[in-house]
């Protein structure tokens, strides 16, 4: 069997990272940077990480490469980046699924999201909104009160078993009261859209870029947005705290920048300067929020290492909860 022991390894890099940290510090980046997306093209974290290595590549002066590795929910990307050299040269582009829900929802997990990655910064990402057919009831609250009452039971579908779309509606459910609502769970988010446009499934959960296309169309009506404020595209649409009566519910589908363990300070310093340069940009700002994209406020390693943490303590709960259908 492989051995994926990447602590021990990253103490050993470490140590050797150290006494070159001040070499590195003075030089760094002196060569493209490869930035891992552990999804394949297309997606929502795709979208994000090109954006963000194009800013990236103006703040250091050196080129931002991206390049997908899609694979086990992400972890084939995320434990290349675990292994690599801790010089900040081969970075992660990370996701609540990779770093909050992979310990939580994996039986036999490949990696320790906390232990073989050093944060670099969180970026924010894109809320969760729910979009039910035309021919569903038009709020939130009222689809959620004929969910209760439904016969046979209505269904939502999501991207997959154990993904934040999954995990964020089971909580809305609890919360609701609605729990006779159904879960199918789709081989990613573009089948359930489909099914979903077609009338034959309910409600669909999905991403406020990927949403707001169909509900400016018509095809679909985005009944809630778990963001903190309504979104300036969808000014209509009631954020899921709103429509719930629920103060603080949010679902964001978050992403964050990462690097193997053992990684010198002050180039850590350096790559968290930069992206704050980036997410301070009122440019940068404002092509994310066209994608449908929230950016996160500028930060400190140590407050994105902190907010990772919080998100796992959030989730953990009603992965408990629906365990068995983790593991069914």
């Amino acid at each position: 069997m492989q051995d994926f022991s990447f602590t021990r390894r990253g103490l050993l890099a470490g140590g050797a990272a150290l006494l070159a940290a001040p070499a590195l510090a003075q030089t760094f980046p002196d060569r493209p940077i490869r930035l891992v997306i552990p999804f394949p093209a297309g997606g929502p974290t795709d979208v994000y990480a090109r954006f963000y290595s194009e800013r990236m590549t103006r703040e250091l002066g050196q080129p931002v490469v991206t390049e997908n590795r899609g694979g086990a929910g992400g972890a084939i990307g995320a434990m290349e980046v675990a292994r690599a050299r801790p010089d900040g040269h081969t970075l992660l582009f990370g996701t609540a699924s990779t770093h909050a829900l992979y310990n939580l929802v994996t039986r036999q997990p490949q990696y320790d999201a906390a232990k073989d990655f050093v944060a670099v910064a969180t970026l924010g990402g894109g809320p969760l909104c729910w979009l039910a057919h035309p021919g569903q009831p038009a709020t939130l609250a009222a689809f959620l009160t004929a969910a209760r009452g439904a016969n046979p039971p209505l269904a939502y579908g999501s991207p997959g078993t154990g993904t934040l779309m999954h995990l964020a509606t089971e909580i809305l459910k609890r919360e609701s009261g609605a729990t006779s609502l159904s879960h199918i769970p789709y081989r990613g988010a573009a089948p359930a859209m489909n099914d979903l446009l077609a009338g034959t499934l309910a409600l669909a959960v999905n991403t406020l870029g990927a949403g707001l296309p169909l509900h400016q169309s018509g095809r679909a009506r985005m009944l809630a947005v778990a963001s903190n404020a309504r979104a300036p595209q969808a000014p209509d649409v009631p954020t899921a705290a709103e429509a719930l009566g629920r103060p603080g519910f949010t679902a964001v589908l978050w992403h964050a920048v990462f690097a193997p363990p053992g990684l010198p300070a002050p180039v850590l310093a350096r790559l968290s300067q930069a992206t704050n340069a980036a997410l301070a940009d009122a440019a940068f700002r404002t092509s994310l929020a066209a994608a449908g994209i929230e950016p996160a406020a500028p930060g400190t390693p140590e407050s994105a290492a902190a907010y990772i943490a919080a998100e796992q303590d959030r989730y953990r709960p009603i992965v408990e909860a629906i365990r068995p259908e983790l593991e069914g």
